[in-house]
């Protein structure tokens, strides 16, 4: 039987851990997805631009999930992350021992090109679908992510993948 693994990438919380906007959007419709049966993956561990609290972005993102219903037998083991290339290895170490399964990748509509160049290419043996969530953030805020995220491709692009 065919398995199905949403897997959220992780996002921004505070020290305290409280998780920003971003993150929400993300859980959110991973938790509007979700149906029993289904696993999820939470990715992010620490770093200096998204997580200084003392558990990791994951830990966050799970309790977050928990609290809006999903259960404990739900989740797979944690993706402690510091970046989308990481993340992609780390899920792919997770689900070694899995057979036969579909995973959708949840991320964020302006990241969306930037996750599937790096998920086709680590994870190429394993069904992809891939959900870009539509943000809610100021125009400004945005104009200057998917600036960020457009230098990000052509960078993979012109200089290829190094995991």
């Amino acid at each position: 039987m065919e398995k199905e693994v949403l897997i959220v990438l992780g996002g921004v919380n505070s020290t305290e851990g409280k998780l920003d906007t971003i993150s929400m959007e993300r859980l959110n419709y991973c938790k509007d997805s979700y149906r029993k049966g289904k696993l999820v993956l939470c990715t992010g561990g620490w770093g200096a631009h998204f997580n200084k609290a003392k558990e990791s972005h994951a830990f966050y993102a799970k309790e977050y999930l928990i609290k809006k219903g999903l259960f404990e037998n739900d989740f797979l083991d944690f993706a402690l992350s510091s970046n989308t290339v990481e993340d992609a290895v780390k899920v792919k170490e997770i689900l070694f021992e899995l057979e036969t399964i579909n995973l959708t990748v949840i991320t964020s509509d302006y990241h969306l090109e930037r996750v599937e160049l790096i998920f086709k290419e680590i994870l190429k043996n394993y069904s992809l679908k891939f959900v870009g969530v539509e943000s809610s953030m100021s125009k400004e805020k945005l104009c200057s992510l998917i600036e960020h995220e457009k230098n990000a491709v052509q960078s993979i692009k012109q200089n290829g993948l190094y995991y």
